[in-house]
């Protein structure tokens, strides 16, 4: 059970620290090109390109741990009718399931697509990095993001109690 518990945590921040180096990158990468841009009127060329994966990685990387903890953004106009009657357990747990149904079919068509660029041999304009790759990881990521969903769902309407274990700030 503890070693189940350190790999669960290690799930967690692995992804977590992946899209911390690209934000730091990209903030890095900003800043040389504004300032090579200005002082030298000598922009980065393959900024654009690298701006666009690390906005890429660093979504993607942590979509499942934001929906782990249930972090996404939501318009909550019709709370009170459902703590009225007491669904809001339900209304949350067939939400967090049919979402991460549905994510399963937008992450496959991301597969297509990157077995379709890796086919035809698609590369980034400047710096020929195989466009597959960053198709595959949002393809993962997605994966793991219905997964992810799923069995918040199913813990939601099953065993609210071990939702605890997954911290909500």
């Amino acid at each position: 059970m503890i070693l189940l518990k350190r790999l669960a945590q290690l799930a967690a921040v692995l992804p977590i620290l992946v899209a911390s180096i690209a934000l730091f990158a990209l903030m890095v990468l900003t800043f040389c090109d504004v300032i090579l841009r200005s002082a030298f009127n000598a922009p980065i060329e393959a900024a654009t390109e690298l701006t666009r994966i690390a906005i890429a990685v660093i979504v993607f990387s942590a979509l499942p741990l934001l929906s782990a903890r249930g972090q996404h953004i939501s318009v909550d106009l019709l709370d009170p009718i459902f703590a009225r009657f007491r669904l809001a357990r339900w209304r949350d747990g067939i939400v967090n399931l049919a979402c991460g149904v549905m994510l399963y079919f937008p992450a496959s068509r991301v597969v297509d697509l990157a077995q379709r660029a890796r086919s035809y041999g698609d590369q980034t304009e400047y710096l020929n990095i195989p466009t597959y790759l960053i198709g595959w990881f949002i393809a993962i990521m997605s994966f793991a993001t219905a997964l992810v969903l799923i069995l918040r769902g199913a813990v939601i309407l099953f065993a609210p109690s071990k939702l605890r274990l997954i911290r909500n700030d």
